[in-house]
């Protein structure tokens, strides 16, 4: 019994210090759990494609936004095959081969094992208003930098208008270097939160340019009328667009509505209308953890039955 004793004192006695000094312990986060696994790591022996970034600053459809764009081009590209396309939206974060996504380094690896087509990567950021001259970053009040001034505009709105800034002003300056197919079960667009609503809405309002979607912690409440699309959905006829859908339950309650609500509200319509849909859901917040711990895994399904 006395050592017990001992121990349980001095387990007390711990504790008692570590609040005396501020240090309780920190409550995990649900997204602790999500890891990145072999596949968006550099591999040995796997050839790399090449990033190559690029400025868009003269938009008809969005005039007077600049922006960057970036283009992915696996090794295994030949111009006399056309390769398959997949467009992301706020790309400057999903084109780095050290960060969140990772996708270049995804993409390397799954087309290598021939898990995926060849595909080239389009990463499009939104459009932002130019800095004036000695104009210093604009920041958010925390100190992050300030998302892009056309973001929600852009991404958020329902209609054809960035489809069209898309399939009219970037694919085209794209199409000048690298020859992708036409074929919309060739072509894929992704994106999150905001971005991810953009993607699904590209491809709604273009199944005829693109048959595939992956959205993950998407937008789908009323930020910009996003929350309607459930039942246009079930009041629409199907459309040709396979969809991959990813949500937390821990994601945003705020007042535009409950993103895991909303995410749940078009999983629902898109399964009774019959829709190629998979609905993953996890226990994360309102971040990339959990959607880039499975985006291999989401390339795989997306292109299961595409010739590789």
């Amino acid at each position: 019994m006395f050592p017990r004793r001992v121990f349980l004192a001095t387990l007390v006695s711990s504790f008692i210090a570590g609040m005396a000094l501020g240090q309780d312990p920190k409550p995990a986060s649900p997204d602790d759990q999500y890891k990145l696994g072999p596949d968006s790591q550099p591999q040995p022996g796997v050839p790399e494609g090449k990033v190559t970034e690029y400025d868009w600053n003269n938009s008809k459809i969005y005039p007077g936004t600049v922006r960057k764009y970036w283009v992915y081009v696996p090794a295994q590209y030949n111009a006399a095959k056309p390769a398959c396309l997949m467009v992301f939206q706020d790309g400057g974060g999903y084109q780095k081969k050290d960060g969140a996504w990772r996708v270049p380094v995804v993409f390397d690896n799954l087309i290598a094992k021939k898990e995926m087509p060849v595909t080239i990567g389009v990463f499009i950021n939104p459009g932002d208003e130019p800095l004036k001259p000695g104009e210093p970053p604009r920041k958010r009040p925390d100190g992050r930098p300030a998302s892009p001034k056309n973001r929600s505009v852009e991404y958020d709105s329902l209609g054809d208008t960035y489809s069209r800034f898309l399939l009219e002003e970037i694919l085209p300056e794209v199409a000048k270097t690298v020859k992708f197919t036409s074929d919309p079960a060739g072509r894929a667009i992704a994106g999150s939160s905001s971005g991810g609503i953009c993607a699904f809405t590209v491809a709604w309002e273009h199944p005829e340019q693109f048959g595939k979607v992956v959205t993950w912690i998407g937008s789908f409440t009323n930020i910009r009328g996003g929350n309607a699309y459930p039942d246009m959905v079930r009041k629409t006829p199907k459309k040709n667009i396979r969809i991959f859908q990813q949500d937390g339950k821990n994601d945003i309650v705020n007042q535009f509505g409950s993103w895991p609500e909303a995410n749940k509200a078009m999983a629902a319509a898109l399964d009774e209308k019959g829709y190629d849909h998979k609905f993953v859901v996890g226990e994360g917040t309102h971040n990339p953890k959990h959607g880039a711990s499975i985006f291999p895994d989401t390339l795989r399904w997306l292109w299961r039955d595409y010739s590789k």
